[in-house]
């Protein structure tokens, strides 16, 4: 049975994406360094987590891993937008859906999109 599920997002450097989520309330609870840089991190807020680990770290570690590795998207469910502190760049401000929410849709430092999303 599936307990838990949290996103590692493989990126080219880690130290430029952790403003983008301490501003959203999120600490780094755990870290692992790699050379002169951050190899690894878990971000963690209100028992929610995400991961980031660098490519040369997961390269190191297991280069079969940076086969056919991109970019990500991730959905996430917030109770109020206005409580977010958000930097661009926007790629959608805050806009209504055919599916019932509010949302805002940003590019993190390393590139991936991240949706915001409040239902009423």
């Amino acid at each position: 049975m599936i307990k838990k599920l949290t996103p590692v997002l493989i990126v080219d450097a880690i130290e430029p994406v952790l403003p983008f989520w301490t501003a959203l309330g999120f600490s780094a609870t755990a870290t692992v360094p790699h050379g002169d840089a951050l190899g690894f991190v878990l971000l963690v807020r209100d028992g929610i987590e995400i991961m980031y680990q660098s490519r040369a770290s997961v390269a190191e570690d297991n280069a079969a891993a940076l086969e056919g590795a991109g970019r990500c998207a991730l959905f996430v469910e917030v109770s109020d937008l206005d409580e977010l502190s958000l930097s661009g760049p926007f790629l959608a401000e805050r806009r209504k859906t055919f599916y019932g929410s509010t949302e805002t849709i940003v590019r993190d430092p390393a590139g991936n999109v991240v949706t915001f999303a409040e239902f009423a």
